[in-house]
């Protein structure tokens, strides 16, 4: 059993030790480091007072969750239940839905303001009290609805990636389906003689995610124009939860694909690049377009080479033209439907 808990060690004893987990698992040390800080992040938030009205979604739960996505995942999305954060305005309802649009702007309005003096005044505190017990040391802020966990990095070079853990909570669906994963470092794998943080957090169906990712994928491509920041991530992500099986799992669900669609067509209403507002239910019911065109397919294409040039992609280089190969063929079957559930 390890006895060494790694922020007891000396600044040079931890970069040593993850210069050989690097060697090992032929990743960044750097990569390896925040790794570390994101999964101490996830212990501490699913074993706080408010952890059973959380829910770890995104591309990073992919990463650490389900072991799907073969890239580097940084950011911490959480879901924090409706039903439990704003009962006002949610009963048990599946998934509540406003019934009007002057509705859907008092519910935001209303959980935005409180999210916000939520995680000041009771997420901030336990996270900076239990990094200090811990033995970690960090500068941790709140901005609105995000908690910034900025630490003194043990290496240089981090590039695209900061040194610095972004948990980003939203508080307007249920979170659900989702079930209960076991979360390690990717470090501890390879140091088996030294003791490192994990989680068991609440994490959102890889299913839900599909179809999370998708429709914002779907949106990028009907606006076609925007900004690529960090944004091809989404479809190394739809293709490795292909490889996965998840995909096929998420197509053959549309009664989940609807539920996504409705939630974003009342929270996230976007308009193409005639104006139009983007029909959801029909992207997840046989119209979804996955491949960007003109400008926006090169805007995706400068930000996938930035991914590829930092140690993004973990040992998956996969040139972009491939993945967007790859991404023709999920729409294609994501568009066969034969309008059953």
């Amino acid at each position: 059993m390890p006895e060494t808990w790694f922020p007891s060690l000396s600044a040079d004893d931890r970069r040593y030790a993850l210069r050989i987990a690097a060697a090992r698992c032929e990743r960044r040390p750097y990569l390896l480091e925040k790794d570390i800080w994101v999964v101490q992040a996830l212990s501490i938030l699913f074993s706080a007072p408010f952890a059973n009205d959380l829910v770890f979604k995104g591309g990073t739960s992919l990463s650490k969750a389900y072991d799907v996505v073969r890239r580097f995942s940084e950011d911490i999305d959480i879901t924090y239940d409706i039903r439990a954060f704003a009962p006002e305005f949610a009963s048990d309802d599946e998934e509540p839905i406003p019934p009007t649009r002057s509705q859907e702007q008092r519910w935001t309005r209303t959980i935005r303001a409180r999210l916000a003096e939520w995680t000041k005044e009771d997420a901030l505190p336990v996270i900076q009290e239990r990094l200090i017990a811990s033995g970690w040391d960090a500068e941790v802020r709140a901005d609105a609805d995000r908690i910034l966990i900025g630490y003194t990095p043990l290496f240089d070079g981090y590039g695209f990636v900061k040194p610095e853990v972004k948990l980003e909570f939203g508080a307007r669906s249920t979170g659900e389906p989702w079930k209960q994963r076991a979360v390690v470092c990717d470090a501890s794998l390879h140091l088996p003689d030294l003791e490192f943080p994990a989680a068991s957090p609440s994490v959102m169906l890889a299913e839900r995610t599909f179809w999370e990712k998708a429709t914002a994928m779907h949106v990028f491509c009907k606006r076609e124009r925007g900004r690529g920041d960090r944004l091809s991530r989404h479809w190394h992500d739809l293709v490795r939860l292909d490889d996965g099986g998840y995909a096929e799992t998420a197509l053959a669900d549309r009664k989940l694909a609807r539920a996504v669609a409705q939630h974003k067509s009342v929270f996230f209403r976007e308009k193409d690049v005639g104006g139009s507002w983007i029909d959801y239910q029909a992207a997840v019911t046989g119209s979804l377009q996955l491949v960007p065109t003109g400008a926006a397919r090169g805007v995706l294409a400068d930000d996938y080479g930035r991914m590829l040039g930092d140690g993004m992609l973990l040992g998956d280089e996969e040139r972009f033209g491939d993945i967007m190969g790859r991404c023709a063929a999920i729409e294609a079957r994501a568009n066969i439907y034969d309008g059953k559930p």
